[in-house]
């Protein structure tokens, strides 16, 4: 029989050889216990989650990638575990898990006990419930164990998280990590406060602090370092500033264990005194709040505290291209302007770096009028991209290449992406062991999501192929009447409302469209497509794909 292995560990253990890590000794017994039942181990189906903990199962790409496999049919007939713990540590989800493997047709093994886990009775389900209860319980343990641990160090003015801009860490001969005022940065930061209390807006002090070339606080993943009104709002209401170290102000996880954090009670929050720490005086944390006070009040809000006109969160956005586009000069998001053009009030898309950092950040200060580049870019989607002739000629270009007759040509290409999907593995984990080393975080990550995405793309082009070989040559036929009509109905929705034109754009798009800057004055739209989405589900899937490197260019 094929055996898959799946490992995972809680903990991302940095500075820890990969041979000696936990997931990589759960691979190897993995390996063994399969070896002495006599399965094989299927190329490209060892699954590793790397420090995730064990109630987290929507941002777990190992889990995830095990899950995918399991449809349309699952290249393994076994799955190999050290204990059921490694699969989740949430009662509920676990048990899902279990069952989708299961009924899917793989058998799942703990090597640790030498054991199968099956469903097949009344007595098995309710052995499985007792399990994951055991485990999540277990979980809740190990965090009152750390939620103690670190209000012992909150209580004895130890650090209990990261580094704070303003401060260092440094460890000390006992062992506990402690803060020290770092004089540059300290600087910084009262002068934040003295321009607050004088009345500068958290974007004006942001763009003069980037004027001048100051430290800033450490920007998101992925970010351009440098000042910004958020970054600049957090330092004004930082107590810490004031000699008060403020502890358990928030919670990171929910109850079921998922990463959302929220606020928590006042009553459990925990304020020890550290004038050491002090960095503004009373006078000038004072003035700047009062002045933060004032400013407040102007604002008109509901009875429940929320400000007018400010929308809720997960409603679809009514502009068409926002989250869509990207500044190619700093790599930032588009916000939508608004101001007078002409005779009347017109919207715009705009570099957001530009606007919230100023121009030393980014210097991208062109706006692109809405109504000209939504045009642009909806009649590109509908006259290139879902134009019937070029999709159905992607098509035959498509099947041309893969329904060939089963035999040497097809069965070299799949032995050629096994291949390329190994190396693309290898790759994702070499750059993942950059990342734990301390390289450039931003750029590594980006590395990491661009392998990723071909990795995937290339193992379903495998997996078609091997349907094909399996199955014999395709019949165009019924697959270019089902595209024809899909490409109807999003040329038809494309159009029709924003909603459904943003939808669209969602599945076509690979990324997101890029915003240059030309010498000329005007701005130029640029990005690539896949027509995966488009076919998938018209049994090619993501095999059949726009040419890579398509990029029509829209010129506003």
């Amino acid at each position: 029989m094929i055996a898959a292995i799946y490992a995972r560990k809680s903990t991302e253990q940095v500075g820890v050889a990969d041979e000696q890590k936990s997931v990589a000794r759960q691979v190897e017994h993995g390996h063994a216990y399969a070896r002495s039942k006599g399965w094989v181990v299927a190329d490209g189906h060892v699954y590793v989650d790397d420090g995730i903990s064990g109630p987290e199962f929507a941002n777990r790409p190992g889990f995830l990638r095990l899950m995918n496999a399991l449809k349309p049919r699952p290249p393994f007939q076994v799955l190999v575990m050290s204990e059921e713990s490694r699969l989740g540590r949430e009662a509920i989800e676990t048990a899902f898990a279990l069952k989708q493997l299961i009924t899917a047709g793989v058998r799942a093994f703990f090597y640790l006990e030498d054991r199968e886990r099956t469903l097949d009775s009344p007595i098995e389900k309710i052995m499985l419930s007792l399990t994951t209860f055991a485990d999540e319980l277990e979980r809740e343990k190990a965090r009152q164990r750390t939620y103690d641990a670190k209000l012992r160090k909150a209580r004895a003015g130890h650090v209990t998280g990261g580094r704070v801009f303003g401060y260092d860490n440094l460890r000390t001969d006992a062992g506990s990590v402690v803060r020290v005022i770092n004089d540059t940065e300290a600087a910084i930061v009262r002068d934040i406060f003295t321009r607050c209390g004088r009345g500068q807006g958290f974007r004006t002090i942001a763009h003069d602090l980037n004027d001048l070339r100051a430290p800033s606080p450490r920007a998101q993943q992925g970010r351009a370092n440098g000042c910004c009104a958020s970054s600049i709002r957090e330092v004004l209401h930082r107590s810490l500033y004031r000699g008060e170290i403020v502890w358990n102000r928030t919670r990171k996880r929910n109850t079921w264990g998922l990463k959302q954090q929220h606020r928590r009670p006042d009553g459990d929050r925990v304020t020890v005194p550290a004038p050491q720490l002090r960095v503004v005086s009373e006078e000038v944390w004072t003035a700047a709040h009062e002045r933060l006070g004032a400013s407040r009040d102007t604002y008109l809000r509901t009875n429940g505290g929320r400000l007018w006109g400010k929308p809720a969160n997960g409603i679809e956005s009514k502009y068409l291209l926002t989250g869509l586009m990207q500044c190619a000069t700093c790599g930032g998001g588009l916000y939508v302007a608004t101001r007078s053009h002409g005779r009347r009030r017109a919207h715009f898309y705009a570099c957001n770096t530009f606007h919230t950092k100023g121009h030393t950040v980014c210097a991208n200060n062109r706006q692109a009028v809405m109504e000209e580049a939504d045009w642009e870019v909806t009649t590109a989607v509908q006259d290139e991209l879902l134009d019937p002739a070029v999709v159905a000629y992607a098509l035959e270009t498509a099947l041309a290449s893969l329904v060939t007759a089963p035999g040497g040509d097809v069965a070299d290409r799949i032995a050629a992406l096994r291949a390329r999907e190994a190396d693309l593995e290898r790759n994702v984990q070499r750059l993942t062991d950059a990342i734990a080393e301390g390289g450039e975080l931003g750029t590594l990550v980006a590395a990491v999501k661009q392998r990723e995405r071909e990795r995937q793309r290339v193992h379903d082009d495998r997996v078609q192929l091997e349907m094909i070989l399996r199955d014999g040559p395709l019949d165009a036929g019924p697959l270019q009447k089902e595209l024809a009509r899909r490409v109807d109905e999003w040329r038809t929705m494309a159009s029709r409302t924003v909603a459904q034109g943003r939808q669209v754009l969602r599945k076509l798009l690979r990324g997101r469209v890029l915003v240059t800057p030309r010498g000329d004055g005007k701005l130029e739209l640029s990005g690539q497509a896949d027509y995966g989405k488009l076919f998938s589900g018209i049994v090619l899937a993501a095999a059949v794909a726009s040419p890579t490197g398509f990029e029509p260019v829209f010129w506003p």
